[in-house]
Order: C-alpha cells, then sequence, then structure tokens
C-alpha cells in the first residue's frame, strides 16, 4: 500500500473512532453551580446534561395559604439540612393541587441565600441519580433532588434505582443531598384487590402480608418524612382566593364580588384547591 493510500485509510478509521467515543456514554459534568439556583437534569444525545433553570418561579413561603402544619414540617427539614444538622429525604402526597411543588419552590427561594440549590430529575432519569449525586457530592452547596408527580407502574427501572439511592446502596448518602418528591400516590404504586390474595391469617390473629403489598410500600417507607395534604373546605378555597386577588392588585372592596364567581369556578373544575384558586385570581384580575 502506498503511502497516500495508507494516510488516507489511517484518516478514515479515526474519524470512525471519533464518531464511536461521541455516541458512547460520558461522564456527567458539572454545570456552573452560579449560573442559578436550581438546574434541570436532561438527556442531550445519550449524555445526561445538567442545565441551569434561568427564569425560577418567584414564589414565596407567605403565598402559600391554608397549609400551615405541611409548611412548618418541610421549613423546618429544610432548615435544618441547610444548616447541616440532621434531616430527611421527603415524600409529599395527597390532593392535586394543593401546593406540594409550590411549597418545594418556595423552600428553594427561601433558602437559597443559605446555600440550597435544587436539581429536577424526571422520573425517567432516574437511574441516573447516582451520577448526579457523585457530581455534587463534593459542592459545599446543599441539594434538593426535586422529583415531581412521582408514581411508578410495576417494573420501571426507576424504581429500584430511587430504593437504592434512598437506604439500600453500599454506599453511604452524601451528606449534601436530599431526595424531595411529590405524588398524588401515597405509595407511589399502584394498588390493587389482587395484591391483598397473598395476605394470610394465622391461628392466633397474626397478619402476614403478602409480598406484593410490602414491595409496595417498601420504597415510600424509605422516605423519612411523610408530609399529606389534603382538599380545601370552602372556606380554605376562598380564603386562598382572597389572597391571591389581593397579590394581583385586586382591591378588598371587590372580594365579596369576586366570591361567588370563585366558588362558580371552582364547581366547574370539580375542585377547590390552591391551584384553582391561582388560576381563577389570574383570571379575574386580567378580566378587570
Amino acid at each position: 500500500m502506498n503511502p497516500e493510500a495508507l494516510e488516507r485509510l489511517l484518516a478514515r478509521a479515526e474519524s470512525v473512532l471519533a464518531r464511536w467515543e461521541a455516541a458512547l456514554p460520558q461522564p456527567l459534568a458539572a454545570p456552573d453551580w452560579g449560573a442559578s439556583v436550581a438546574f434541570r437534569y436532561r438527556k442531550r444525545g445519550g449524555h445526561g446534561v445538567l442545565e441551569p433553570v434561568r427564569h425560577v418561579a418567584h414564589i414565596a413561603l407567605s403565598d402559600l395559604q391554608e397549609i400551615d402544619d405541611q409548611k412548618a414540617k418541610i421549613q423546618r427539614n429544610t432548615e435544618h439540612f441547610v444548616q447541616g444538622r440532621p434531616a430527611n429525604n421527603v415524600l409529599l402526597t395527597g390532593a392535586r393541587g394543593t401546593g406540594k411543588s409550590s411549597l418545594i419552590k418556595a423552600c428553594l427561594n427561601a433558602y437559597a441565600d443559605q446555600g440550597l440549590r435544587l436539581i429536577e430529575v424526571d422520573k425517567s432519569d432516574l437511574t441516573d441519580l447516582p451520577d448526579i449525586v457523585e457530581v455534587v457530592a463534593g459542592c459545599p452547596e446543599k441539594f434538593m433532588v426535586f422529583c415531581d408527580d412521582l408514581s411508578f407502574e410495576d417494573g420501571e427501572p426507576g424504581y429500584k434505582a430511587l430504593k437504592s439511592i434512598l437506604d439500600g446502596s453500599v454506599a453511604a448518602a452524601s451528606p449534601n443531598v436530599l431526595i424531595y418528591a411529590t405524588s398524588n400516590r401515597r405509595h407511589l404504586l399502584p394498588e390493587y384487590m389482587k395484591d391483598n390474595l397473598g395476605t394470610r391469617h394465622g391461628d392466633d390473629g397474626e397478619i402476614h402480608p403478602g409480598e406484593a403489598v410490602e414491595e409496595k410500600i417498601s420504597l415510600s417507607e424509605r422516605f423519612g418524612l411523610w408530609v399529606s395534604f389534603y382538599p380545601f373546605s370552602q372556606d380554605e378555597y376562598l380564603s386562598v382566593v382572597a389572597q391571591w386577588l389581593r397579590y394581583y392588585g385586586v382591591p378588598d372592596a371587590e372580594l365579596e364580588a369576586a366570591r361567588p364567581l370563585a366558588l362558580v369556578w371552582a364547581l366547574e373544575r370539580g375542585s377547590r384547591s390552591g391551584r384553582v384558586a391561582y388560576q381563577f385570581a389570574r383570571d379575574y384580575a386580567g378580566n378587570r
């Protein structure tokens, strides 16, 4: 083979190798932590990337009404976390639209100046949690890994990955990382009547739960702090409506006239919640 042909062959081989290397999984790189207080984990071309969130929701703890008990629990746990004291992974469950996700965002805004950061991870990417934890383990900041509206179907890979990172991996959990997850399902998995078929009753009355039931509660049990949210009563709903109307500059003199309209709005939506109250207030203020 003449030298020119050999050189062309080597060039093609190097080009093929470069394309193969680009296709191979790459180690997760740390982003510019100063670019934002919140980040999203995304897959780009098969590679994981931590992208800064340029416009973080400006919601404050004082904006969230009628969930004072839940707010106190989450705020206390988060405060312990940023202070370097023992704190728990958190599972927020219950009625939709009652402020679960908003409460986490409000805590981020409240404690960002003390070094709190948030990384949002989709359910489909939970298998990459160990890589994310490894990247942030050496950082001085404290990181909430936020999983919103979390639920699993049987056999999904993210389920076991989350179990492992919460409590079960041979590696110790990083002290600057906590999982904050929201869900409408208390045990994160669908529950069926057939699950009870594995339950046996002993002669002495002792109950032996079936393995299917044990598996379904094993993930939620690994969250140290459970916080439950409940549907609003009519008075609670109207109180939140008034709060958001004031937020949008509606004078107190108009609040009484807005009440029946707010009730009709909730009736049409089939729900009385903080989210529905917020949406009504935006509509009402926009139509003034």
